[in-house]
């Protein structure tokens, strides 16, 4: 099966996600993070360097439970500039505006 290239559009919102998620991390191992989401340390490597920018749901829904964000802070934090990442429990900005309808 071929798989559709992604547009300029999903890779920057890949390296958003991975920006993120590697500030969310801060001095955690990646080894640590990745094993409390129950994920290999290479797929968590890969999501943050951008080399997997639309890693599956609930891949990223397991690393936010494992970082303490919510998934309204990461789809927030990937929709602009990483200017600065959302601290867990603080909701930064308004979501679901990049959903489109029947998503």
């Amino acid at each position: 099966m071929v798989r559709t290239p992604l547009t300029p559009e999903e890779r920057l919102r890949g390296e958003r996600l991975g920006a993120l998620l590697r500030e969310a991390r801060g001095a955690r191992s990646m080894v640590a993070v990745a094993a409390s989401a129950g994920l290999s340390a290479e797929t968590l490597r890969k999501i943050e360097t951008g080399r997997a920018p639309t890693p599956a749901f609930f891949t990223v829904a397991a690393l936010a439970a494992a970082l303490g964000l919510s998934l309204d802070q990461i789809l927030a934090g990937c929709a602009r500039e990483p200017d600065t990442v959302p601290e867990a429990g603080h909701d930064s900005a308004p979501v679901g505006y990049l959903l489109p309808l029947g998503a």
